[in-house]
């Protein structure tokens, strides 16, 4: 079965899509590139992953959406605390639009439960409240050093830690239980659906 897999350039989403693809799935890996709110070493990174992802499984097409854009919208009319609530939840809309296009049938991400802010209980549930595909946490329960075992059996996690620019739109002070309803009324100031439309239409095939 067709799935789409977030990759970032964290340690993480590697392993997830990998743990996954080894069940069988016929996994498409979708970027979103962060620009000018991370660097080009974050895309070279996520390039050299893939490649190693390949390596193992065969397959496994990298495709880019330019999330920048994303970024600056919702600084510029939203609280900067659910600035990584809403982050993610652009994400998770762009992936859904972006595997019903190619007849993808689930998203898989690299969530662990609560290791960073936008992966508490709450904010997951937030940012998948109105995601209609199936999402896959295939290391949802793993802690950070099982999810470097398996970066390092795999070879991707000397290639996860690479020098690259942190995100630049997290905020100091990133919700951690946020608000169904604040949120809402944030993304009330926002045209959601001409944000999916213009990630979609960015989506570009990674060919390095």
């Amino acid at each position: 079965m067709r799935m789409v897999a977030l990759l970032s350039g964290g340690i993480d989403s590697p392993v997830a899509a990998h743990l996954m693809a080894r069940r069988g799935a016929d996994v498409l890996l979708l970027h979103m590139d962060n620009r000018p709110y991370s660097d080009d070493r974050s895309v070279e990174k996520v390039e050299r992953v893939a490649a190693r992802l390949r390596g193992i499984h065969g397959g496994m097409p990298l495709y880019v959406a330019e999330h920048g854009p994303n970024q600056d919208d919702i600084a510029r009319g939203c609280d900067r605390a659910y600035q990584c609530v809403l982050c993610k939840r652009l994400m998770l809309a762009s992936a859904e639009a972006f595997a019903k296009s190619v007849g993808a049938k689930a998203l898989i991400m690299g969530d662990s439960l609560g290791q960073v802010a936008s992966q508490t209980l709450h904010n997951i549930k937030a940012s998948t409240a109105d995601v209609t595909v199936p999402v896959l946490r295939p290391i949802i329960g793993f802690d950070k050093l099982e999810i470097e075992a398996v970066a390092k059996e795999i070879g991707t996690y000397g290639l996860s830690i690479g020098p690259e620019a942190s995100c630049r739109a997290v905020p100091t002070k990133p919700v951690t239980v946020a608000d169904p309803e604040r949120m809402r009324s944030m993304e009330s100031r926002l045209d959601m659906e001409a944000m999916v439309a213009r990630t979609l239409g960015s989506v570009t095939l990674n060919t390095a």
